[in-house]
């Protein structure tokens, strides 16, 4: 199933692209962010394969936003949706930010959709064309098979290898939500 992520501080913005999305697009989970701190909160613990953000937002703008989107979930593609045509803005996103598309408000429902496919067909050539070159690294002895699937288990769980360790040794869990701990005692018969 493919995660999309779609960002703007305007609720019905959000509704109406949510809705023209889960209507076009079959296997796709949309889950919406008004606030684009939120939405990073959600990125470090699930991924995406897609995020369509507001150019214009209060908190941050959409810029800020997908260039720290970038840094936390590289592979996932980034498109900028702005009633405002910046040229200077435009190229600033393209720059720092790497966006694959801008999508102008209003929209045009077809063209959002054939956007978003594009969008996707290019991140799974992207991640074909890196899972073969570490095929290839694996058979030149530049990589090793663990590393190779350490790596593929990053793109499907971002974070998930990164581990705080206590000074003695074990695993800080002191920043887990409590109701993501799971504690077990032996059965006593």
């Amino acid at each position: 199933m493919r995660r999309i992520m779609l960002v703007d501080d305007e609720t019905s913005i959000l509704k109406a692209l949510q809705r023209v999305v889960l209507r076009a697009m079959t296997d796709v989970k949309v889950e919406t962010f008004d606030d684009p701190k939120a939405a990073l909160a959600r990125m470090s613990e699930m991924g995406f394969d897609l995020v369509v953000s507001d150019y214009r937002m209060p908190v941050m703008d959409g810029i800020s936003f997908l260039s720290e989107v970038k840094q936390v979930q590289p592979d996932t593609v980034r498109l900028v949706l702005s009633a405002q045509a910046d040229m200077r803005a435009l190229v600033e996103a393209i720059n720092r930010a790497e966006i694959f598309r801008f999508l102008a408000k209003p929209w045009d429902d077809d063209e959002l959709i054939a956007t978003l496919q594009a969008a996707l067909v290019r991140r799974d050539a992207v991640l074909q064309e890196r899972r073969l070159a570490d095929e290839q690294r694996v058979a030149r002895g530049e990589m090793t098979p663990a590393e190779m699937a350490l790596r593929r288990l990053e793109e499907e769980e971002p974070g998930i290898s990164r581990v705080d360790w206590t000074p003695e040794g074990g695993i800080s869990v002191e920043e887990w939500p409590v109701d993501q701990v799971v504690t077990s005692s032996p059965k006593r018969g």
